[in-house]
């Protein structure tokens, strides 16, 4: 087996993983924002508007759960793979094959859900874009170093079973 070449940290990806961590910051911290008061059906639905963002964060809870115990032994904030990384397509990557990424976005969805926030929108479908861009960098460095994760890319969808 031959010794991979040392990449630097801009080529595994450290300025992603800091890119990541401004986005869930942003996130976090940005105000509701909403142009016009909630419309009068919205303001009255707060009960299942409040189970939604429940099921959500429940749900993104499991995923992330299940995703980071599924991997843990080659977690990292980086796209870049861990030198001693296996392919791991069982379990939770038989449904989705980036569920720490859907498990963030599934509850930034919540929260809009439940707050009808245009600040979160708009934050979430920057995430949306950005966690897009950051698993197909992920996904090729997999690719050159396990030739089939071109058939589990195939078979599994990236962030929401069966649809995408």
């Amino acid at each position: 087996m031959q010794a991979e070449p040392a990449k630097n940290n801009a080529s595994r990806g450290v300025h992603l993983a800091a890119i990541q961590f401004l986005l869930v910051g942003a996130f976090v911290l940005s105000p509701e924002w909403r142009p016009h008061p909630l419309p009068e059906p919205a303001a009255a639905n707060l009960i299942p508007r409040l189970v939604l963002l429940k099921l959500c964060g429940i749900m993104a809870m499991v995923l992330g759960a299940l995703g980071s115990f599924k991997i843990r032994k080659y977690l990292t904030p980086l796209p870049y793979p861990v030198e001693h990384n296996r392919l791991v397509t069982t379990g939770i990557y038989g449904l989705v094959r980036h569920p720490l990424y859907a498990s963030q976005l599934l509850a930034a969805f919540g929260w809009i859900c439940y707050t009808f926030s245009l600040s979160h929108l708009l934050l979430l479908a920057a995430a949306f874009l950005f966690f897009s861009f950051k698993a197909g960098k992920e996904e090729r460095w997999l690719t050159e170093r396990h030739p089939e994760y071109s058939d589990y890319a195939r078979r599994v969808k990236k962030f929401i079973p069966w649809v995408y």
